[in-house]
């Protein structure tokens, strides 16, 4: 069978990212742009922040210390609201609470791309819904579990698994390559592992890239890619 037509797309970003959650939604409408090519998505972590403690932080207080005032929050916010509800996305930033350190998400949806096909998507669509649309303290072990149930995974595996260090320095360990290939902002998504295609771009740019990427493999040009 040929694969030609079959391209795979790497997902850097992290699930507290709006920007990320806007990209997610783009993708989706420039995958269904390009119906004639298979795109497989897969998603890999990034912290935009690491140093979150493990229970997280009382979100008012953090965002304060990142912006400085409630003024330039809610300036920050009112930019990025137009642009979700344009995706679909109802953004309910005053309904978020804690700030989570993002690494056991990650871990969870490390677990969901073996977990069978489109488990890892559905997983990763629900955190950013939880997070940004519910609320909900995705750091919380029990929100990540009954998210993983929602996904169709073992929601005792991961119930099990979460207390545990399993897979914590693999995610540590992906996040750095992340940052050692220059990636500093997400979502970054790339393209057959070689083409990086930066930013929430709008679905068209995204459809152009992928198709370019997809008809470049077909005429033998990536057989190098690795």
């Amino acid at each position: 069978m040929s694969a030609e037509n079959a391209i795979t797309v790497d997902v850097v970003s992290d699930v507290v990212c709006p920007w990320c959650f806007i990209g997610q939604k783009r993708l989706d409408k420039a995958i269904a742009i390009v119906g004639d090519v298979d795109v497989q998505i897969r998603w890999r972590p990034f912290q935009l922040d690491p140093t979150v403690p493990a229970g997280g932080m009382d979100r008012r207080q953090y965002m304060l210390g990142k912006f400085g005032s409630e003024e330039r929050i809610r300036q920050a916010h009112a930019r990025i609201e137009p642009l979700g509800e344009a995706e679909g996305i109802h953004f309910a930033f005053d309904a978020i609470k804690v700030a989570p350190n993002t690494l056991d998400a990650h871990r969870v949806i490390r677990w969901a791309g073996a977990a069978g096909e489109d488990v890892q998507n559905r997983l990763v669509r629900r955190l950013f819904q939880l997070n940004f649309e519910e609320g909900a303290n995705i750091g919380d072990p029990a929100v990540l579990t009954e998210a993983a149930r929602e996904a169709g995974m073992d929601a005792s595996v991961v119930e099990t698994l979460l207390p545990t260090d399993a897979d914590v320095e693999a995610v540590r360990n992906e996040v750095a390559t992340a940052s050692r290939m220059g990636i500093t902002g997400v979502p970054c998504f790339l393209l057959e592992g070689k083409y990086a295609v930066m930013g929430a771009q709008e679905a068209e740019a995204l459809a152009d890239a992928i198709r370019q990427v997809a008809q470049a493999k077909a005429r033998g040009e990536l057989e190098t890619a690795g």
